[in-house]
């Protein structure tokens, strides 16, 4: 099933449905794939009844963005289920309460998988496809951002993957997980903020916390660092994480790297690095000594090395 009907005719109830496996488990839900009596598949995602509000910003951020191509779609309202030891559950052990949505099942998985299936075999990823995973994802952050919406948890693992309407191409994907989002005009409570590994330095003391979309964008730098093969080692007597690639990449990957992981300040927005040359495959010129003495000044040590042998 690739869109859950808005209005759930589709679900007569909860025990009308299969659970047929358990997708993944983190610190406030699990998520289930869930089959009803026409074979339709849809992804159960659940939590305690005390992270309710989690789930309920989560489903307001997908209401909000309803039919966008990039961001995951979901059920109209939230569901309530009392204390259960149903046999079909057995993976969750004396369920206490629990509210849960339905959102549409990603058949291909997500970006993670994805990315270390290539690394179990050693492979790499070509640079193509790497450009147009980052074009889809700025497509998602442009759109959340330009509302005044932040992602706050941009991972792999948070990137989900679709069968593609575009032929010859492996998937599409959407962006997922909106539990650590920051809605517009709104307080953050930074103990749901993201992962390590995905965050900028000015996002640790003693810097304060800076929410807004350049977290989001130096995430993405991140992604696509993880994609072309890096390896993120925290800094020694830091909390922040430094990606560190040996592999000989495109100037247009480069300058994409490195823009997105400059200071907050020059950090660009979604939209401009929509038109950025590794987004459009277009060709940057070749480099003077002088531009890569520049270049080599503005990348900030211990924040955004980039090792290539």
């Amino acid at each position: 099933m690739e869109k859950l009907c808005r209005d759930d005719d589709w679900i007569e109830d909860e025990s009308s449905l299969t659970t047929l496996s358990l997708l993944c488990q983190g610190n406030f839900s699990y998520v289930c794939l869930k089959e009803d009596s026409k074979s339709r598949l849809c992804a159960k995602k659940a939590s305690p009844m005390h992270h309710k509000k989690i789930l309920e910003k989560e489903l307001r951020i997908m209401h909000r963005f309803r039919d966008h191509p990039r961001i995951v779609q979901a059920s109209n309202k939230l569901h309530l289920h009392k204390q259960s030891n149903r046999p079909s559950e057995c993976f969750i052990n004396n369920r206490p309460s629990e509210c849960f949505i339905y959102m549409e099942y990603a058949s291909k998985g997500n970006l993670n998988k994805f990315i270390y299936g290539f690394r179990r075999k050693e492979q790499k990823i070509p640079e193509t496809l790497v450009s147009r995973t980052a074009r889809m994802i700025l497509e998602g952050l442009e759109a959340l951002h330009s509302h005044g919406y932040v992602h706050c948890n941009l991972k792999p693992s948070n990137v989900l993957l679709f069968p593609s309407k575009t032929p010859g191409e492996p998937w599409d994907l959407k962006l997922a997980d909106f539990g650590s989002s920051k809605e517009p005009n709104t307080d953050y409570d930074s103990k749901y903020l993201g992962t390590a590994k995905y965050m900028p330095a000015e996002s640790f003391p003693p810097n304060g916390l800076i929410i807004d979309p350049g977290l989001d964008i130096y995430a993405l730098g991140c992604v696509v660092y993880e994609m072309l093969g890096a390896i993120a080692l925290e800094e020694y007597f830091e909390e922040f994480y430094e990606w560190h690639l040996r592999r000989v990449i495109s100037p247009e990957s480069r300058d994409f790297l490195r823009r997105c992981q400059d200071i907050h300040s020059r950090r660009p927005t979604a939209a401009e690095l929509l038109n950025h040359p590794f987004i459009t495959q277009e060709l940057l010129p070749s480099p003077t000594t002088e531009d890569n003495k520049e270049i080599s000044r503005s990348l900030i040590p211990g924040v955004s090395k980039l090792l290539l042998t």
